[in-house]
């Protein structure tokens, strides 16, 4: 049987559809389980977006003022809690502050155990991500689930290495708090050995999907020149073509001595973003086969401040101020510090790349449908405990 012939087909330019009120609606507070307790204030003519505004603040914890009143070193889990998925990251940027703060040297085997943590930090959180993206395309657990299967494989190293699998307090100023045993070497090993099959598997699967590429080419396009004047860093930055990276900019720790390569988007949206993630990735796994492969022997601690820890109160820097950054799998996260020759900072600020990525976000939902929105946001990674800091 035939399908019915329709007598008429409405067109935009019909005064019927030209006449529609705008609507306001509210998408949140989610649960945490999700994106966290985040909400967007969305205005709608028929299902476009006209207008977006990010409410965020539900999970204020004052971080910083919380560090002002702690000795240094009492703050290190504190940054654990910041982006709760990348606890190794936090760690590591508030420890190269403190350590230009107070002149403090890091032995080579601690310089190379930090970079290896930092890049199985980034596999953690790219994968995750993916994974979530994928699920609020739609795709069910399905996506999740296999990026997990592999979370769990590093997040067991983890909490080996650190007593932790999520919040790791595993930095110390001056090295770290435990070194790798043959054992924890070993299974890193395995994990970059059997990574790039999965990665394969994992690009099979998604990254020439019809239904992938419908949905997230072309949507959410962050231009080149937004994503600079905007101070936009990380992932979100590179799939705009932005070719900035502090690994490379900063040459911070020891990342000069490795060969990696920087990927870069062309167009900037959410498909470039995804693919970004996952080119980064199989560079991570690079780092992390030099890295394993050349870390001496030799202790994990400098000498000087390894009885730091029994007697935090007793660290008090000198009078001056420093700013340590990393590259964090979601852009630039940043420490400012300012001492007063106390056992606490007299200033303590976080550059939390969560919070700059988001202050695009209605630029990149403007003209876009509603279920668009939700995709964008999944693209753009935040963790509203390092939003709302």
């Amino acid at each position: 049987m035939s399908p019915p012939v329709l007598e008429k087909t409405f067109q935009a330019s019909d005064p019927v559809l030209q006449d529609t009120e705008t609507f306001e609606v509210n998408l949140g507070p989610q649960h945490p389980s999700t994106h966290g307790v985040f909400r967007m204030n969305v205005k709608l003519e028929g299902e476009t977006i006209v207008s977006l505004k990010p409410v965020m603040g539900y999970l204020h914890r004052n971080h910083e003022q919380i560090a002002e009143n702690m000795s240094y070193l009492g703050s290190m889990p504190y940054t654990d809690r910041l982006d709760y998925f990348n606890s190794m990251s936090n760690n590591f940027g508030y420890a190269l502050a403190v350590e230009r703060l107070a002149k403090i040297d890091v032995p080579e085997r601690a310089q190379y155990v930090r970079v290896i943590m930092a890049e199985l930090t980034r596999l953690v959180n790219h994968v995750s991500v993916i994974g979530f993206l994928l699920n609020d395309l739609g795709a069910f657990f399905t996506p999740v689930l296999y990026a997990f299967r592999e979370r769990e494989k590093i997040l067991d190293v983890f909490e080996e290495v650190a007593g932790s699998r999520m919040m790791c307090n595993y930095l110390r100023f001056g090295g770290v708090k435990r070194d790798l045993t043959p054992a924890v070497t070993e299974r890193i090993k395995k994990i970059v050995r059997g990574f790039p099959k999965f990665l394969d598997e994992f690009e099979g699967l998604l990254t020439r999907n019809e239904i992938l590429c419908i949905r997230c080419q072309k949507v959410g396009v962050l231009p080149y020149d937004l994503a600079v004047n905007a101070g936009i860093t990380g992932p979100m930055a590179r799939a705009s073509g932005v070719n900035y990276d502090l690994r490379k900019v900063d040459r911070y720790s020891i990342y000069d001595r490795f060969k990696f390569k920087i990927p870069l988007g062309k167009i900037g949206d959410v498909y470039d973003r995804y693919l970004v993630r996952i080119l980064e990735m199989r560079e991570s796994l690079k780092i992390l086969e030099q890295a394993l492969k050349e870390i001496p022997a030799g202790p994990v601690m400098n000498p000087k401040f390894a009885a730091l820890a029994k007697a935090p109160r007793n660290f008090k820097p000198p009078k001056g101020e420093a700013y340590g950054r990393v590259e964090a799998p979601k852009g630039e996260l940043g420490f400012y510090l300012v001492s007063d020759g106390t056992a606490q900072p007299w200033r303590y600020h976080v550059r939390a790349p969560s919070l700059i990525n988001l202050t695009v976000l209605e630029d990149l939902c403007l003209g876009h449908k509603v279920a668009d929105a939700v995709i964008i946001l999944g693209s753009i990674d935040i963790v509203l405990g390092e939003l709302d800091h």
